[in-house]
Order: C-alpha cells, then structure tokens, then sequence
C-alpha cells in the first residue's frame, strides 16, 4: 500500500523568518513525502489532507513565544473559523474532517524567529530551527511509518 505524506511549509517568502515554513519544505527532499511550499493555508489544500495517511505543518513563531522549535500533535478545532481565504492547521483540519468525514494524523511544527521585517535572509536562530525543524520531520515520520503500513 503506498503511503501519502505530507509537507506543507507556509508563511511570507518576502519577510525574513516569516518564509521558514516555506524554506524548510523546500530544502525537504525524502522520497515518499510530498512538499508544498505556500503563502498561506487555503480551504482547498482540505482536497491534498484528504488523500494522505500524514501531515506535517511548518511554520515559524515568535522567538519570545519560544525559543525552541516546538512540535505539536493536531486535532481539529471547529471553533477556529477560516478567516477569509486563510486558515490555521486545526481549521484546515476540521474542515477536511467535516467536507470528507477523515483527516489524516497531523503536527505542527514551529520554528522561532527575530527578523519578519522585508527581506530574503534568514536570522542565525531562524537557520539553526530550519535545520532542526528537517530533522524532526526525519523523525516524526520515522515514528509513524510502522502505523501507517
């Protein structure tokens, strides 16, 4: 049976260490996964969670929030509305969950950063959590291979 995992790193390529979730799905290169990079979360990646047995989400926080890359395991939360045309993973979730009755197991990972002013480069912390953030995606997949066989 094939698996379908996948990763979808979002937030602003144009603002520093706003653009980790993106970098980091960019620099993702496993056989198996899927990577999306994107701006934001739309309703219609509800269409990409549906067909996949994992999903990863990336996407930086403020440092003073945390000052390590967090992992998280995600539900649904319905109370969490889709604002516009942008969603959160938990909304994102739900809405799968309530367009197709499934949604696959998912986490969120974040990863600090300093600098979201306009710009391309990356802050020291937001590349050090870029490199960490790879490795616990490594890692998480690692962990739930054997349940989704």
């Amino acid at each position: 049976m094939n698996q379908t995992l996948i990763v979808i790193g979002y937030g602003n390529d144009l603002r520093s260490d706003d653009s980790i979730g993106q970098r980091v799905a960019k620099a993702l290169h496993l056989s198996k996964v899927k990577s999306i990079a994107v701006h934001q979360l739309t309703p219609e990646l509800a269409e990409v969670l549906v067909n996949s047995d994992l999903a990863i989400f990336v996407d930086a926080c403020l440092a003073s929030e945390s000052s390590q890359v967090q992992v998280e395991f995600l539900t649904p939360e319905s109370s969490s509305m889709i604002a516009g045309h942008t969603a959160n993973p938990r909304s994102l979730l739900a809405l799968t969950q309530a367009i197709y009755g499934y949604y696959p197991p998912a986490w969120w990972i974040k990863v600090p950063g300093v600098n979201f002013e306009l710009g391309y480069s990356l802050s020291p912390i937001a590349k050090t959590g870029v490199a960490i953030a790879l490795q616990k995606i490594t890692q998480i997949i690692e962990e739930n291979s054997s349940s989704l066989l």
